[in-house]
């Protein structure tokens, strides 16, 4: 039996540095937003939201559903929590068996509910299971890659059919064409309830994972104050000569913070979380970076805005590519990303309160057409030269698209 790198089949390694990518967040980066923010945005690399390993044998088919992506997505990378190693090894063929680029687990996440059962960031003060389960996963993925089956789980012949019925529909293939190992990497923060970054990033260090992304606070933060910087760049000088990548992530606005946290702390590559909510073009401009920090030059960026005529094409793909997906009866999710895609722009206060009330791609097809026909043409007025694509208000729909598994 082959052993395991992890430099195998790892593509992190293949992308151009800085890494720019879109970080996983939980309830927000689901199948609709990431193919979104794919096609609109481009980032390096997308993340799945967190998926429960637990789900996978109480409710596979739920588990399904959360790993739906879309080839324009690639590399794709499946984030997983929990705190079972045995489960970690399992989860690890089913992520395989879908065809992700990577596995990704997670050791960050500061929700009560998540941390006070052991996992997520409440795995910093538990290094030793932390080893457990990256290992488990290691091994899971090194078994699939030699040939054990899902059959061979014993799972039941049902999951193993809308496995192969999800991967039909988003590649024409039942499974992948080849079995190959993927690299594992995980996301974390500083520390529990103080840094502690030079103690458990060792530790990480010590499994030879392919990266590292650290958000800049600890689990006691959540999202409070300032995403410390300083403690990311020691981790960097912890990280060198290791083989471990480390990418960055916390209050990164956008392409400018992108160039000034890598220039500052060295790191690998930097996830955009937040900012990218109601911005799933925020990516365009990675390769200015790229080609800015390659060459030692000033940052000058060269922006083009984002006219309110193709925000208003996005909002509308977006919609419906979300009801196509997972129903009319799970559109409320779909909400939040509508009223973030309402700012900056003269009457978005107004148009957010409606987007809140949307039930359908028809109500939000509604509510535009309502705008652009009682103001919109004097907010384009008010702002020229930017507002130069008329709305089409028959935008195909996406009805190509699989429903919800």
């Amino acid at each position: 039996m082959l052993s395991y790198s992890p430099t195998d089949m790892n593509f992190w390694r293949d992308i151009a540095k800085p890494i720019i990518g879109l970080a996983p967040m939980d309830g927000v980066t689901d199948a609709s937003f990431r193919y979104i923010t794919a096609k609109h945005g481009a980032p390096d690399v997308t993340l799945t939201e967190f998926v429960n390993i637990q789900s996978a044998f109480h409710s596979p088919h739920t588990l399904i559903k959360d790993f739906i992506y879309s080839e324009i997505e690639r590399p794709m990378v499946a984030q997983i929590y929990g705190k079972t190693p045995e489960l970690f090894y399992r989860v690890a063929h089913l992520v395989c068996e879908l065809g992700f680029d990577g596995l990704d687990i997670n050791m960050g996440c500061p929700a009560k509910k998540v941390a006070a059962s052991g996992c997520g960031a409440a795995l910093i003060r538990t290094p030793e299971l932390a080893r457990e389960i990256i290992r488990a996963a290691r091994r899971g993925i090194q078994d699939w890659r030699d040939g054990q089956t899902l059959a061979d789980l014993a799972l039941p012949a049902e999951v193993i059919e809308q496995i192969e019925a999800a991967n039909r529909r988003r590649s024409g293939w039942t499974r992948p064409i080849e079995r190959r190992a993927i690299p594992v990497s995980v996301k974390t923060r500083l520390g529990y309830d103080r840094v502690v970054i030079e103690d458990w990033l060792s530790t990480l260090l010590e499994e030879d994972i392919a990266v590292v992304s650290l958000h800049g606070r600890t689990l006691a933060q959540g999202y409070k104050g300032d995403a410390d910087w300083n403690a990311i760049a020691r981790a960097v000088k912890i990280a060198e000569n290791s083989g471990t990548l480390i990418l960055g992530n916390g209050d990164v606005q956008d392409m400018r913070d992108v160039c000034r946290r890598v220039r500052e702390t060295g790191v690998h590559g930097v996830l955009i979380g937040r900012s990218a909510q109601g911005a799933p073009w925020l990516f365009r401009n990675k390769q200015a970076v790229k080609q800015t920090l390659s060459s030692g030059a000033d940052f000058v960026l060269e922006e083009t805005p984002v006219s309110l005529d193709e925000r208003f094409q996005i909002i509308v793909e977006h919609s419906e590519h979300f009801e196509r997906l997972c129903e009319s009866s799970r559109f409320v999710a779909m909400r939040k990303h509508l009223t973030w895609y309402c700012r900056n722009f003269r009457g978005a206060a107004e148009m957010r309160a409606q987007m809140t009330r949307a039930s359908n791609a028809a109500d939000v097809r509604c509510t535009l057409a309502d705008f652009l026909s009682c103001g919109g043409d004097e907010v384009r007025a008010r702002t020229p030269g930017v507002y130069t694509r008329p709305f089409d208000s028959t935008l195909p729909s996406v009805s190509a698209l699989p429903s919800c598994v």
